[in-house]
């Protein structure tokens, strides 16, 4: 049938009004209205000159609709509802697979909030979705223009509420999706849901479905599938001006976009002298039944537009999916797939031929294109609405077919993943989806019927494969198709990554698992490829890229490596790595640099940046730069929340720069003077404070001590340590046995004397509880001081020993507890001392004697001679030194006598030997 271009007479829906205004006698407050103005709204769209075209997004019907009336109207300007900054994008549509989805992005923002960054909007396109069709047509159609009049993707940020981003949307709620689009807002032409909840439950309760899309594919899109135009046009302005009037109350920023809409056409017909009959307005059904005072080509009321910030915005397509536009837009599982279906059935019973654009991806190709239809003069509308909505659904007889063809191959597809399915199923499917649609009053079974008689039927108490009887009709019906951007439509680093990962052989296109072997030694041209990997795998998600042999350090260098590549499943995060630079090296560098700059870094995160720039850039200069910010860094901190990573780092960094030819760099001398003061300065602060954990301390010692040399060999002043120490008075058990090993380490604290205030602490019934905290400080000062190993090993064998089962097994769980949470990475060192301690034999064991319970006496012990000459005699008239050391090892005894009486006696009993050696030697003194 064709249909030309209409207009409606002023009396055409005055029966219908009338009917609507008596039915709406029986309703209080403003339902009359509401049902009145229905008929207002259908009556002022379709009057209008310029012809409006009223969509749902993804919607099938709208998509047929569109096929029709771009083959009879053939129009040479189309006005498409969309961002209009993103009209350079839809000619790379062509070098693309379906679905995907249009996007805006930016990372550095100006005149938004921060915590919005990154910002990023989202188009999906679907082949079966009106647009597509209607850029399709617009881009393969000699002299046809197609422009975009929506707001910018700036403005859709501008007139967002100022609450979070991901708590906002252009077009209703932003929920989380399955990753393809991330956080992105969704624009979508044609938001048709009431937002009303009790409206929405009251329709899906009365219409016997479970969900808003499977009522919408019931009672709106079935039954406009074959509609003519006009009725199809009347009945969707009708449905977007009842949702509409129904959330009058949120419609501030719709009714802006109308005005900014009908703006932009206004000026685009006016600067190009456009008939308005050759043109076509592409938009959403509510936006058609819009009450702005700017609606209309001769509207005359202005609207100013606001300028655009100075975000700089970065343009591209990434790969959607249904399933991607489902979790975005709020719709079910699996309502995007049956839409394709009943695109593509439609396409069938009318005997279209839908447009696709030439060359597109995941299309075949096609012998001959149907001519477009000769348009007609315009024509007078007549009243649709009082029919359709009067007429009862008529059965399709094809239905019964396509109903009985989904149950045989849903029987065999349930066969292949591992049900136990047969021909009296498919039987027991087709008859029970007849009788579930006979039980919600429809007069033929939909896909949601289909799909739960098969899982009545089929479903078992488990899932023998890895797929359920719902996901399987949903594979049946179309499946979760996934897009994918073509190699011309990428951005220039994105192309760049995949030229230089040509050497590995392997189609990277794909969103299969891909395992790709590097045998470096053998092939080293392939080390490029290696290092773009592991620069890859540092700026994509982590299951994008996975190394299954191979490592990447500072000064480690692999010589075979094993990946997992799947970068085809995440070729939206390599799109979007293109938005940042022009190549992935330039964007890491990037990224390092807003990271230390940031207002919250701190040195840890500067020293991470140092270490990256080293591993994956090999950028001694860009090292250098990051680390003076992170001596600025430190110097500024006032907490030691991070000096635990802050000791990792700086070690790993220090021993890969002294194994280097040029040696340590000035950043890392000036790093360690400046964190031997800084924490020198805080480290009574850190005892006292509760705030502050036994690790942080731990770590500020074992920079203090570890970095003691080099410090002092820097100018530091070794009194400032002592000074810190003598003034801490910690309070915590943990703390406190980091207090006794700092000291301990410094000589203010004898072995003799820690072993004694042990002894004291197992002895004390009262401190028995607290004991495990005492041994966490223990372990944890086995770092800053390594000789407490010994003594860690012999505390714990005391305990074990001494303290009676009463005691010791209540006090179990609380020491592996403690030692787990706060000393994990330091038992294994310490279970290694245990090991040189204890005997490895069985049969030692028995006569096995602890090093520390052995009694060390001078009666017990032999004493040497002590020798004669100038350091004998100086050490015996200066003896303090000597004490001290003894004091400070734990040596017991005294002074020996300076001289052997044995010796004495015998060389007084025989003289001449001594006196024939001292003629012999000159010696002229005699011996006294």
């Amino acid at each position: 049938m064709i249909v030309s271009d209409t207009r409606p007479t002023p009396n055409t829906f005055a029966a219908l009004r009338d009917q609507l205004a008596n039915a709406a006698v029986a309703f209080a407050g403003a339902a009359g209205d509401i049902l009145a103005g229905m008929v207002d709204d259908v009556d002022r769209a379709l009057s209008e000159r310029l012809e409006i075209f009223p969509v749902c997004h993804h919607s099938p019907a709208s998509g047929l609709a569109m096929v029709r009336r771009l083959r009879e109207k053939q129009p040479s300007v189309i006005y498409l509802e969309l961002c209009e900054d993103m009209r350079p994008l839809l000619d790379e549509l062509r070098n693309c697979r379906l679905p995907v989805a249009l996007q805006a992005f930016a990372t550095d923002i100006e005149g938004f909030p921060a915590e919005w960054a990154p910002l990023s909007v989202v188009a999906p396109i679907t082949e079966s979705s009106a647009e597509y069709q209607a850029i399709a047509y617009a881009l393969d159609t000699p002299g046809v223009e197609l422009v975009l009049v929506d707001r910018s993707t700036d403005h859709v940020f501008q007139w967002a509420p100022k609450e979070a981003k991901s708590e906002t949307s252009a077009d209703g709620e932003q929920p989380e999706d399955d990753g393809l689009h991330g956080e992105a807002i969704g624009i979508e032409i044609g938001d048709l849901r009431p937002r009303f909840a009790e409206l929405e439950e009251h329709l899906l309760h009365h219409g016997k479905v479970r969900h808003w899309s499977e009522w919408w594919d019931q009672y709106v899109e079935q039954p406009l599938a074959d509609a003519d135009y006009d009725t199809y046009r009347q009945v969707m302005v009708m449905i977007g001006s009842l949702f509409r009037r129904l959330r009058r109350g949120s419609t501030v920023e719709d009714e802006d976009r109308e005005r900014y809409m009908w703006t932009r056409m206004r000026e685009h017909l006016s600067a190009n002298d456009i008939d308005p009959a050759q043109a076509l307005y592409v938009c959403g059904a509510a936006h058609a039944a819009s009450p702005v005072d700017q609606f209309g080509i001769t509207a005359s009321e202005p609207f100013e537009i606001s300028p655009r910030s100075a975000t700089k915005w970065h343009y591209g397509l990434i790969p959607s999916s249904h399933s991607a536009i489902e979790a975005q837009f709020g719709l079910a599982g699996g309502a995007v797939s049956i839409a394709a279906a009943t695109w593509a059935k439609g396409l069938r019973r009318g005997r279209l031929q839908s447009f696709q654009l030439e060359g597109q991806q995941g299309t075949k190709k096609r012998a001959k294109t149907l001519p477009l239809l000769p348009a007609e003069p315009e024509a007078e509308v007549a009243d649709r609405l009082s029919g359709f909505l009067s007429r009862p659904p008529v059965l399709d007889p094809l239905d019964e077919a396509e109903l009985l063809e989904w149950s045989v191959d849903i029987v065999r597809l349930a066969r292949r993943n591992g049900y136990l399915a047969s021909t009296a199923d498919a039987i027991a499917i087709f008859e029970t989806s007849i009788l579930l649609a006979g039980l919600r009053d429809r007069a033929r079974p939909t896909p949601y019927d289909f799909q739960d008689a098969a899982v009545t039927c089929l479903e078992k108490d488990r899932v023998p494969g890895r797929r359920d009887v719902r996901r399987l009709c949903e594979i049946l019906l179309g499946g979760d198709r996934i897009g994918q951007v073509g190699y011309a439509a990428l951005p220039p680093l994105a192309r760049d990554v995949l030229d230089r990962l040509q050497p590995l052989g392997l189609d990277l296109s794909k969103r299969t698992l891909q395992r790709a072997l590097l045998d470096l030694k053998v092939n080293p041209d392939l080390r490029p490829c290696s290092d773009l990997l592991w620069l890859l795998r540092r700026l994509l998600p982590q299951d994008a890229l996975r190394p299954i042999m191979g490592s990447r350090g500072l000064g480690e260098t692999s010589i075979q490596e094993s990946w997992d590549i799947r970068l085809g499943t995440y070729q939206r995060s390599l799109v979007e790595l293109g938005y940042e630079g022009v190549s992935v090296e330039q964007v890491l560098e990037q990224r390092l640099r807003r990271a230390v700059d940031a207002p919250d870094t701190t040195a840890a995160v500067a020293l991470g940046a140092v270490e990256d720039a080293l591993v994956y850039l090999k950028s001694v200069r860009l090292a250098d730069e990051l680390g003076n910010r992170a001596v600025e860094l430190l110097a500024a901190e006032r907490t030691v929340d991070d000096a635990p990573v802050v000791l990792r780092r700086i070690r790993v960094l220090l021993n890969y720069f002294r194994s280097t030819e040029a040696g340590l760099p000035t950043w890392c001398e000036r790093f360690v003077t400046a964190g031997y003061a800084h924490y020198c300065t805080l480290l009574p602060t850190a005892f006292a404070a509760e705030e502050t954990g036994p690790a942080q301390v731990a770590a500020m010692l074992g920079f203090l001590f570890g970095m003691e040399n080099l410090a002092l060999t820097l100018g530091c002043d070794h009194t400032q340590l002592e000074l810190a120490v003598l003034q801490s008075h910690p309070e915590a058990p943990a703390k406190v046995a980091l207090l006794w090993a700092a000291r301990f380490q410094l000589g203010m604290l004898t072995m003799a004397e820690l072993r004694e205030r042990c002894d004291g602490m197992l002895a004390n019934p009262l401190v028995l509880p607290i004991v495990p905290q005492y041994v966490s400080g223990f372990v944890q000062a086995i770092d800053p001081a390594p000789a407490l190993k010994p003594f860690v090993v012999e505390l714990l064998s005391k305990a074990f020993g001494t303290l009676p089962d009463a005691v010791l097994l209540p006090w179990l769980p609380k020491l592996i507890t403690t030692l787990k949470d706060q000393a994990g990475d330091l038992i294994p060192g310490l279970v290694r001392e245990a090991g040189r301690t204890f005997p490895g034999a069985l049969p030692a064991v028995d006569t096995f004697v602890p090093p520390w319970s052995v009694e060390f006496t001078t009666a017990a012990m032999p004493v040497a001679a002590a020798p004669r000459g100038p350091v004998t005699e100086l050490l015996a008239a200066h003896p303090a030194a000597c004490d001290a050391l003894a004091g400070l090892l734990g040596v017991e005894g005294g002074w020996q006598e300076a001289g052997n009486r044995e010796v004495t006696g015998l060389l007084d009993r025989f003289p001449t030997t001594a006196a024939a050696l001292a003629a012999q030697l000159g010696v002229s003194s005699a011996r006294s």
